[in-house]
């Protein structure tokens, strides 16, 4: 692919960026596949290895642009309910409900619970919490896993209400996982916990994913 812009090919992390995206095969595959970015093949192979999705669920999807695991999700199982969230705009997915907003702020989790119909008095209405909030990253190891952590915990702490017994909570990890209490959190409230690269995440991410299921109750 050549750079026609100077100013982004004279940026050598821009162009490294350009380049890797022009050579990569899942990039390539979103595109005939009609996804909105290559993060779809992430969930898909999570799914392919666990199998927690089911037609007619309840799904939220928090961190959610550009929407393509909410799109996969509609795409694959059309009768479930999705409600989608992220600090950016996505455009319309059908039968994806999208609230554009902070998923740590007050009017963002009324949001949620008028959807889903929570209350402190209700059982969970939730099958599958699946978040992919990662923070704008620093470059310091230790702050970004820090930061990351707490949009974990953050996760964790909706699906601990939200979820129905054996709902499933799929987020967001860095190398290195989560903290030891964290852990010991996540194992306390459900029956099986994986941790996972998927394929389609890149060698040189710090990404890694936790895949919680069968839950037990808050």
């Amino acid at each position: 692919m050549k750079i026609l812009n100077k100013k982004i090919a004279a940026h050598k992390s821009s162009a490294a960026w350009i380049q890797r995206q022009a050579h990569d095969p899942y990039v390539a595959r979103a595109q005939k596949e009609g996804y909105r970015a290559r993060a779809a093949y992430k969930i898909i192979e999570m799914n392919e290895k666990y199998h927690f999705f089911k037609n007619g669920q309840v799904v939220v999807d928090l961190g959610a642009a550009p929407g393509s695991w909410s799109q996969y999700v509609a795409r694959e199982f059309p009768k479930s309910k999705i409600f989608a969230m992220d600090l950016l705009e996505i455009k319309p997915i059908n039968n994806v409900e999208f609230y554009q907003g902070d998923f740590t702020t007050d009017e963002a989790l009324r949001w949620l619970e008028e959807k889903l119909n929570l209350t402190d008095a209700s059982d969970g209405t939730v099958d599958v919490v699946m978040s992919d909030m990662a923070p704008n990253t620093v470059g310091h190891k230790k702050t970004d896993h820090l930061r990351q952590m707490v949009l974990l915990e953050y996760a964790l702490d909706f699906a601990l209400r939200a979820l129905k017994k054996g709902g499933t909570l799929v987020a967001k990890s860095f190398t290195g996982g989560a903290t030891n209490d964290l852990v010991k959190q996540i194992k306390e409230h459900f029956e099986d916990v994986h941790y996972i690269k998927p394929p389609s995440s890149r060698k040189d991410s710090v990404e890694m994913f936790i895949v919680a299921m069968g839950f037990r109750g808050a």
